[in-house]
């Protein structure tokens, strides 16, 4: 078997100079928690959890990084109650139609992970309508996960290959880690340098998983709603202090 590959930007692996992470996702955790602790519905600590996303998108474009992706729905999600939901899907189209216009002038490109389409024609039709106005920025790409999940992703990557080589478009024998990674739905992504997951949970929850194998990983105690630009900043610290070996010594 051949060495796995090296990722795409390893010749960044000592963050010399205390460069900035390309790329940084985060697990956007802790609305409930937030609420409950005040007292309030949980639908009161998603709202408190958008003005988290705005404050966070505007350090990440301040602090230079190119990617911010979002884990906003995961596939999973589906199993909160149907008022949860429903309040969900409602903030998303309320931000979308709130926040549209200051992320045009703040040069903010809009990509969607995920099989958003479950959330029915008017919202899809919404989300489809904004990537196609901000498609144009250059600034930073903001990538919004929504019904994702990482293993279904991988899955469905698999099935792809299979398909062609079934089809004998390709090699079952030519497979490997870089024909795999370029059917994933990040393909055209830098490849993944930080990953932060807030509210002292200490897991991926099938986010991200191929895309992570080689990101640092700060977890944060602070809840989703009070995250904002301190919390960013010093996960940028910490991922400048680190050294990135991808598995050299």
């Amino acid at each position: 078997m051949s060495p796995a590959a090296a990722p795409k930007d390893a010749g960044r692996a000592a963050n010399q100079g205390g460069s900035p992470p390309r790329h940084v996702a985060i697990i956007m955790d802790g609305n409930g928690r937030w609420a409950k602790q005040r007292g309030l519905p949980r639908v009161a600590g998603h709202k408190a959890g958008a003005e988290a996303v705005r404050r966070t998108l505007r350090a990440a474009v301040k602090n230079g990084i190119e990617v911010l992706t979002l884990y906003a729905f995961s596939s999973e999600n589906w199993r909160r109650t149907e008022e949860e939901v429903s309040d969900l899907k409602g903030l998303l189209g309320y931000y979308l139609e709130r926040e549209l216009d200051s992320l045009a002038k703040e040069g903010v490109q809009l990509r969607l992970i995920g099989d958003y389409r479950a959330f029915g024609p008017d919202l899809s039709q919404r989300l489809e309508r904004a990537v196609e106005k901000l498609k144009g920025n250059s600034r930073l790409t903001l990538v919004v996960a929504l019904n994702y999940g990482s293993r279904a992703e991988i899955a469905e990557a698999a099935r792809n290959l299979a398909g062609k080589a079934a089809a004998g478009e390709i090699d079952p024998v030519s497979i490997d880690e870089h024909l795999l990674g370029e059917q994933l739905q990040t393909h055209d992504l830098p490849e993944l340098d930080l990953l932060i997951r807030t509210s002292g949970e200490v897991r991926l929850s099938n986010f991200l998983l191929w895309q992570a194998a080689y990101a640092e990983l700060v977890f944060t105690p602070t809840l989703w709603p009070d995250f904002g630009e301190e919390g960013l900043v010093e996960a940028i610290h910490q991922f400048a202090a680190r050294e990135r070996r991808f598995g050299g010594r």
